[in-house]
């Protein structure tokens, strides 16, 4: 009997350590994401209740040139970065660039008083996700003399920019418009992102220094949808910044944005992440 237990027991055993490396094998294939990680880059990135369209018109809608700014004649785009949680609120709610203190507030303020936002999917689970938007203000050209008063503001315009968000469009003309039609990826944001992954040569010595994170890219796509003044506005060094700008010279052409039917030029802004 005593023999019999004792052949039972390593038999187990056996089983058990015969199981243990499928088990981990599992695990590794497929690893949870981590709990409290901010992530940049996602399978499915974060979305804006009711689309991007309509946080572009919310901010639209409910943003205020701040008086004292435009008695200063201070305009210029505010890019605003921010945590979308779990529960889609926002969380670290700050411009990356300090700049002018009234139009930083401003640009903060109207963010922070949004509609909540769809929480972006990884692994099959639901993760925070770090995104940035650009908001322009710009003093239209019929409000010079109001500058110099206490006039009311007149409202800015803005729409979000990051994995998948558009900017307001930019004329010839000092007025600055919402589209009605903003500027987007042929093929779509997400097939974008994609181009960019699969055509990214990530630079040696990034690699050599471990350097990762998003460098912030401006440029303005055309009426003919071609992308044209490209440069950083945020940068990470050891040759990622020439290699965002590589890309997007390489990128497929957009569709342009469009106005009362016409297509017209709009300033972007987006960043190009860089992951190890």
């Amino acid at each position: 009997m005593m023999r019999f237990f004792s052949r039972l027991v390593l038999l187990l055993s056996l089983v058990a350590i015969g199981l243990s490396p499928a088990h981990a094998q599992k695990k590794l294939k497929y690893p949870k994401p981590e709990k409290d990680k901010v992530y940049d880059a996602v399978e499915k990135p974060a979305l804006p209740e009711g689309g991007l369209e309509a946080f572009g018109q919310y901010l639209a809608d409910h943003q205020n040139y701040p008086t004292a700014a435009l008695q200063r004649g201070v305009q210029g785009t505010v890019t605003v970065s921010f945590v979308i949680e779990k529960s889609g609120d926002l969380t670290e709610v700050a411009p990356i660039q300090p700049g002018d203190p009234d139009l930083d507030a401003e640009a903060v303020r109207t963010v922070k008083a949004g509609p909540k936002w769809t929480p972006a999917m990884h692994k099959g689970a639901k993760v925070r996700q770090r995104m940035s938007i650009p908001i322009t203000f710009q003093i239209p050209a019929d409000a010079g003399s109001a500058a110099a008063t206490t006039a009311p503001a007149p409202a800015a315009t803005a729409a979000p920019a990051a994995a998948q968000a558009t900017v307001p469009a930019e004329k010839s003309t000092p007025t600055v418009i919402a589209p009605d039609q903003p500027a987007r990826p042929v093929g779509g944001t997400e097939a974008f992102f994609a181009w960019i992954q699969q055509n990214q040569k990530y630079p040696a010595l990034a690699k050599q220094r471990k350097i990762e994170g998003r460098v912030i890219m401006e440029f303005i796509v055309q009426k003919d949808g071609s992308l044209t003044d490209i440069k950083p506005v945020k940068r990470l060094g050891a040759g990622l910044d020439e290699e965002a700008i590589r890309l997007l010279k390489a990128a497929p052409k957009w569709a342009p944005a469009s106005y009362k039917g016409q297509p017209i030029k709009q300033k972007m802004v987006l960043p190009v992440v860089f992951q190890l």
